[in-house]
């Protein structure tokens, strides 16, 4: 009997998680159609891969058994594929990112590599929310600017700048006039938020963790931010967004107010940590130099 890869990483993620909904998270797919997936593959297999228990999840004998060579045939198809596609275009360097950059990083970045890796180009690809790790989980990126959290496995991330969350708001909404916005203010209110793929980042930019147990209100969904200020200014709901983001993104029928209360939202540059390319990691170098050079991190800034 064979099984496609996709399952073997819908069993792994389970079998790490024993937690279909974190696992769900972290491979962004639904929590439904995760069991649904493990539950044709058992039938397929003949035998149940877990254990399941009113408050836990288990690995049956035999799951404990098929764990080790799931993982191993992952790895080692991870690893080959990325040599692959590093011989299919040995001298692109492809970016990823989900907002805009500006904050004058990723021209002076590209500048620095361009003296380095003379025979490199660039090619920069916009992602959508619903995939957090913007093309690093699936390969198709090489490197990419994030924010945090990502939630993805093997994936290595610096810190470029932290910023002040701001909320961008429809014009004429009571609070517009106000000169800070105490998140205490907008827990009532309809928010615009990322797409359920998009996991623990979602939770993020509805600042779920400060909600007192409270569950947000959503009143639109959005993969993009250009979507998500249209959203706003169509009156759907307001929006937490970065400092930086909130000058990037200005447009009629949106104004965006500073909010107390909350900690700062985090810009990060990230890549897969076992890519065996120079490439990617003489980027990173290079932002990391062009974000000191400003004094956009500190100290803390560096983490994988």
């Amino acid at each position: 009997m064979d099984a496609h890869l996709r399952e073997l990483r819908y069993f792994a993620a389970v079998a790490e998680e024993l937690n279909f909904t974190r696992a769900a998270a972290r491979l962004f797919v639904s929590q439904p159609a995760l069991s649904k997936q493990i539950r044709a593959l058992e039938r397929r297999l003949g035998f149940e891969l877990f254990e399941r228990r009113p408050r836990a999840l288990a690995l049956t004998e035999q799951g404990a058994a098929l764990l080790p060579a799931a993982r191993r045939i992952l790895a080692d198809w991870d690893r080959e594929y990325a040599e692959c596609r590093a011989i299919g275009r040995p001298r692109t360097l492809v970016v990823g990112m989900q907002t805009a950059v500006g904050r004058d990083l990723q021209r002076r970045a590209m500048a620095r590599f361009r003296e380095r890796a003379p025979g490199w180009r660039i090619s920069l690809r916009l992602v959508g929310w619903d995939d957090p790790s913007a093309g690093l989980a699936d390969a198709t990126s090489d490197v990419a600017f994030v924010w945090l959290p990502v939630p993805a496995e093997g994936i290595a991330v610096h810190v470029l700048a932290r910023e002040r969350r701001w909320v961008a708001l429809p014009e004429g909404h009571p609070l517009a006039d106000h000169a800070e916005v105490p998140f205490a203010d907008l827990l009532a209110e309809p928010f615009v938020a990322l797409p359920e793929q998009a996991g623990p980042l979602r939770d993020f930019w509805l600042a779920a963790g400060h909600r007192d147990g409270r569950p947000p209100v959503i009143g639109a969904e959005a993969t993009a931010a250009d979507e998500v200020f249209e959203a706003v200014a169509s009156g759907l709901g307001v929006a937490l967004v970065a400092e930086g983001n909130a000058a990037l993104y200005r447009r009629p029928g949106v104004v965006c107010r500073p909010v107390t209360g909350l900690p700062p939202a985090e810009l990060a540059v990230a890549w897969r940590a076992d890519d065996p390319r120079q490439a990617p990691r003489a980027f990173v170098a290079c932002l990391r130099e062009a974000a000191e050079g400003r004094g956009v991190t500190d100290a803390r800034g560096a983490r994988a």
